[in-house]
């Protein structure tokens, strides 16, 4: 089964003109006939959702029923060197899930649905094209073993973004035909119908898992832990690659034991094949004072666990916004517990990077 209505329940379609020339343009608005069409100059200009402060309080209603549909103007890969090698021309940005600590909302405003782009023809002949440059991979490395790795799901979530449109099974098939190149994307939804997409091997599902306590704050409107664990053997069998995302390390008063508990979970929910493919990233929170103001306005409790600025300290992005993280040395020491913690508990599943 896919996602249900709860999560996706289209009812408004923001639309560029040029929508309409593309075949997965038609297709899309074809799947939600009822839905009011409102024509704008670009997916980026909507000021009835980006910077309406207003918006705030009808942040989840937007996100369930509001889609904008768009044209991919930049086709550029970015390297990265962390998750991926490259990060791909993204085919959607925006979510209908509502993490409180996401950052996209930093640069598009308050409310943040999904926008997809519906020229995917463009987007997977790009990759193509950068993929055949490339070249075989020179050696192994902290990415992957063999291939080179592209993320595909910077700035949005795919498994939802597949009970909208065929797009992501349109890339998982592109990278079967990349004999040098495998897809690589997190998630925190569990959508089965990905699981009749036949990656053979190409694609690498990265789920996000933190512990459930904090999870039912902070992860709002996402599939729960136990559900994304039971799902991992599946995906595996599937053809998948499937690796876990300890995104983000939130730290509070009893931490440690929360994640205790989850590992044990993982332990006991992985079959053989899963836990000899398995490997994690571990990623720290980030913070962001503009991301706290917008969610005191409609989630305050989740932060009483994100704005910590007894223990953040100020730091410059790498795209130069102004982000709060845990104070530099005491993260240090908070990460190799961490690390410590995951090599006792499941001493089979490496770490690919941590921040």
């Amino acid at each position: 089964m896919g996602l249900s209505r709860d999560l996706i329940d289209i009812r408004t379609i923001y639309h560029e003109p040029a929508v309409t020339e593309f075949p997965r343009g038609r297709e899309i608005l074809d799947r939600f006939p009822d839905a009011r069409r409102i024509e704008v100059p670009s997916h980026w200009n909507i000021p009835a959702l980006h910077g309406n402060a207003g918006s705030v309080e009808d942040w989840v209603r937007i996100k369930r029923s509001t889609l904008v549909l768009g044209v991919k103007k930049g086709l550029a890969m970015r390297p990265n060197g962390r998750s991926a090698h490259f990060i791909a021309p993204s085919t959607s940005n925006g979510c209908a899930m509502a993490c409180a600590y996401c950052y996209v909302p930093r640069r598009k405003g308050f409310a943040n649905p999904i926008s997809l782009f519906v020229n995917v023809e463009a987007v997977c002949a790009a990759i193509r094209r950068h993929a055949e440059r490339q070249g075989p991979l020179p050696e192994p490395d902290s990415v992957d073993p063999a291939l080179w790795v592209y993320d595909l799901g910077e700035n949005g979530d795919l498994s939802v973004d597949a009970a909208i449109s065929d797009t992501v099974r349109d890339l998982v098939s592109l990278f079967r035909t990349l004999p040098n190149a495998k897809a690589s994307f997190a998630t925190k939804a569990v959508n089965r119908d990905l699981l009749a997409y036949d990656p053979q091997g190409k694609t690498r599902i990265r789920f996000s898992l933190m512990p459930e306590r904090i999870a039912r704050v902070v992860d709002v409107r996402t599939s729960p832990m136990q559900e994304r664990i039971a799902a991992i053997d599946d995906f595996v069998a599937a053809g998948y690659e499937v690796h876990l995302n300890f995104s983000p390390v939130i730290l509070y008063e009893g931490w440690e034991a929360d994640w205790a508990e989850l590992f044990a979970a993982i332990d006991d929910g992985l079959g053989a094949a899963a836990k000899a493919q398995v490997k994690a990233e571990i990623i720290m929170l980030t913070h962001n004072a503009d991301l706290h103001a917008v969610n005191l306005g409609w989630h305050p409790k989740a932060e009483e666990l994100l704005w910590r600025p007894e223990i953040q300290e100020a730091k410059v992005s790498q795209g130069g916004g102004a982000n709060l993280r845990y104070r530099t040395g005491w993260k240090g020491r908070w990460l190799a517990r961490f690390t410590a913690l995951l090599a006792e508990r499941l001493p089979y599943c490496s770490v690919r990077y941590a921040f």
